[in-house]
């Protein structure tokens, strides 16, 4: 890929500014997404955290809900949080609406209410050593489908994975320093890019 990818981040809540910040630094032409139209000019999007049900009436509201699906099912896309929510195939706790592309199941709010949130230090199998992560009100991944790539966890649960050309993450890496799981996915974009 001669060009930097252009990744667009769901600008509808969330820390999706962070997200932009990042993957511009690492070489990635970022635009913050908030209207159906932007996403054809996108090679691949991010989903970023905040509340999933107030990301589905948003979506509902401004008719955005069909392009996102189209596109969730054709080209990269890595969901944080609310994100990794709304790709799942299963959604717990209580149930709600997603794309469900992604082979995993999910259960809401796991790990409890605001105040419970943590950062938390585990290994990965990304190089460079152990993955800091920050959890706010975060999502338990609680089945994966054998196509998924489990590259995290926090006490035995899935935290980070990968299918294909989506990733999922249930904790903000764009809260912290670290760059990889970013880097990982500006990775996926290349490579899908360079097999078209």
């Amino acid at each position: 890929m001669s060009h930097s990818p252009a990744i667009g981040v769901l600008a509808l809540q969330g820390a999706f500014e962070i997200h932009a910040k990042r993957l511009a630094e690492l070489g990635a032409t970022t635009t913050l997404v908030r209207k159906p139209g932007q996403l054809g000019a996108l090679d691949a999007l991010v989903i970023p955290g905040g509340e999933s049900t107030t990301f589905l009436k948003h979506l509902e509201h401004a008719g955005f809900y069909d392009a996102l699906d189209a596109f969730v099912h054709a080209k990269p896309v890595f969901g944080t949080c609310a994100g990794c929510i709304l790709l799942a195939k299963e959604v717990t706790n209580p149930p709600q609406r997603s794309f469900g592309v992604l082979d995993i199941d999910v259960e809401r709010n796991a790990y409890g209410r605001q105040n419970d949130s943590a950062i938390l230090t585990s290994e990965t199998s990304l190089p460079g050593g152990p993955l800091e992560m920050v959890f706010i009100r975060a999502p338990r991944i609680t089945r994966v489908g054998p196509s998924v790539e489990i590259l995290a966890t926090r006490d035995g649960n899935p935290t980070l994975i990968r299918q294909g050309r989506l990733l999922a993450a249930t904790f903000h890496p764009e809260l912290t320093e670290d760059t990889r799981v970013h880097q990982l996915f500006l990775n996926i974009v290349r490579e899908v890019s360079s097999s078209l």
